[in-house]
This record gives structure tokens, C-alpha cells and sequence, in this order.
């Protein structure tokens, strides 16, 4: 069983930050990492490492591909348990999506269909990822722009479930889930009802972009205000888990993620008040 010891609104570390949290230590409960900038040693890590001294770390990744069917990067996962063993994060987590073909990666998170099939098979390459890292990890879900004709669940469905069956916590990105249903046409509240809340481990906050019909997951800007409207619904079930601004694109100074860091903190201490 995973022990966290982060609280409150945590902000995504960036390198063009690295210079001014090291010269003054904001006030900022935590930081998630993007463990693939940190497998390769260096310089990064060697901030992540000063870092690490002051403040709780997660470690969030996307070279997993958890729904490829390439077998499991051995290579990949060793240098990601020495990044976990050294570190120490309170989660480490990574995406519903496969991001390699035939040993081929590339830069995007491809969905996959919500079949029985595809559930059997990330469920069994978690628990191995899992077994191997030696801990339970977090998986997070996507903002796929299509939809399977075939389809044995529903997206929250099968989340629930693969949950269950790998033993593994969730990453609710609640951005994702906003964008998701005005894409899709489905009620967001119904995916936050039905996930178990007990495997809610996390959230990420971010930003979306208007592309005419559709609704971009860029996270490259402020989050906006049907994401903050949702984000309070899901407080009434996540009132207790630590929360993420998660800005990707674009990135301003650090004091706007702290600014947003605030407002999310803000929303949970007016779920706390009886």
C-alpha cells in the first residue's frame, strides 16, 4: 500500500524554474516531476536531487505505454526504478495510452479501446511494471479526440475496473475529464460519480484550448472555469487528495503557478469549512 506524505496543491517542476526555487524555496507543499526528463543523470537530476532535499516529489512519466503491445521496456523500467530508488517520490504514475510501435516511440498518447481485450492486457502489464518497481503505482487518464466502435465499457468504466483489477491507484486529471465530455457529449459528473475514491489518489488541474468544435488539452494555460466548476464537484468526493497545476506549454513564471496553486487550495478549504 502506497504512504504519501504530500498534502495540499502541489505545482509541475520545470527547468525554467530551477534557478528561482533554488534561490528561495517557495512555499509550495510539493512538486511532480516528469520522470523521463530525469532518466538520463545529469544536470537535471542533479537539480531534481537539491530539490528533492526540501520538498516531497511525485514522479509522473510517459514512456511506460502501458497499451502497446511491444513487450515492456526492461531497459526503460530499470533506469525508471533507479530514478524511483534514489528519489524516493510519494506516487509515481504514468498514462491509460501506448506510446510505441514496434519498438518505435513517438511524442503523443495514443488511446486505446475500452474492450474487455485491452483491459486484460494493460491490467497484466501493470501488475508488472508494479512488481518490478515494488510498489503500486498511479495511472492517469487521457483526452482521446476519438472514439472505438468497439467498446465493452464506458471510458470511467474501464478505469474503474482496470483500477481493481491491476491493484493500481488513479491519477484523476479532472482538465481531461472536462475536455472529454464536452467532446464526446457525455456528463462529467457521471465519470467523477463513478470512480472509486478510494483509489483517487491524485489530481491534475491544467489548461484547454477552444479549437471551434472541439476542446484542445493543451496544458498550456490558466485553468479555466468549467474545469474549476468541476474540480469543486469533485471535491465533495476527493476532498482529502492532493491536487496538481500541471502547465506544460508556454510556461510562465513560476509565481503564476503558484497563483493558481492558491486558488486551487482556496476551493479545497471551502470543502473543509462545516
Amino acid at each position: 500500500m502506497a504512504v504519501s506524505d504530500i498534502q495540499g496543491v502541489g505545482v509541475g517542476l520545470r527547468s525554467p524554474h530551477y534557478a528561482d526555487i533554488l534561490s528561495r524555496w517557495p512555499a509550495i507543499p510539493w512538486f511532480e516531476a516528469l520522470s523521463d526528463n530525469y532518466l538520463g543523470g545529469g544536470l537535471p537530476l542533479h537539480h531534481l536531487s537539491l530539490i528533492r532535499e526540501r520538498y516531497p516529489i511525485t514522479l509522473h512519466g510517459v514512456g511506460l505505454s502501458l497499451g502497446s503491445v511491444d513487450p515492456l521496456n526492461q531497459a526503460y523500467l530499470q533506469r525508471l526504478k533507479a530514478l524511483v530508488d534514489r528519489v524516493q517520490p510519494s506516487f509515481v504514475s504514468d498514462h491509460l495510452a501506448w506510446v510505441s510501435q514496434g519498438g518505435r516511440y513517438f511524442h503523443d498518447l495514443a488511446p486505446l479501446p475500452y474492450t474487455e481485450e485491452a483491459l486484460v492486457h494493460v491490467a497484466e502489464r501493470i501488475q508488472r511494471v508494479q512488481d518490478f518497481l515494488g510498489r503500486q503505482i498511479l495511472i492517469e487518464n487521457l483526452s482521446p479526440y476519438v472514439s472505438f466502435a468497439a467498446a465493452d465499457y464506458l471510458e470511467w468504466e474501464f478505469l474503474s475496473e482496470l483500477a481493481r483489477r491491476a491493484d493500481c491507484f488513479l491519477l484523476l486529471d479532472v482538465n481531461n475529464v472536462f475536455v472529454n465530455g464536452f467532446n464526446h457529449g457525455f456528463d462529467p459528473l457521471l465519470y467523477l460519480d463513478a470512480l472509486p475514491a478510494e483509489r483517487v489518489k491524485e489530481i491534475h488541474l491544467a489548461g484547454y484550448e477552444e479549437e471551434g468544435s472541439f476542446l484542445f488539452d493543451t496544458h498550456g494555460r490558466a485553468v479555466q472555469d468549467g474545469v474549476w466548476a468541476l474540480y469543486r464537484q469533485a471535491l465533495q468526493r476527493f476532498a482529502q487528495v492532493p491536487a496538481l497545476i500541471e502547465w506544460d506549454t508556454d510556461i510562465p513564471h513560476l509565481d503564476v503557478l503558484m497563483a493558481e496553486a492558491a486558488k486551487a487550495e482556496a476551493l479545497r478549504s471551502d470543502q473543509a469549512l462545516p
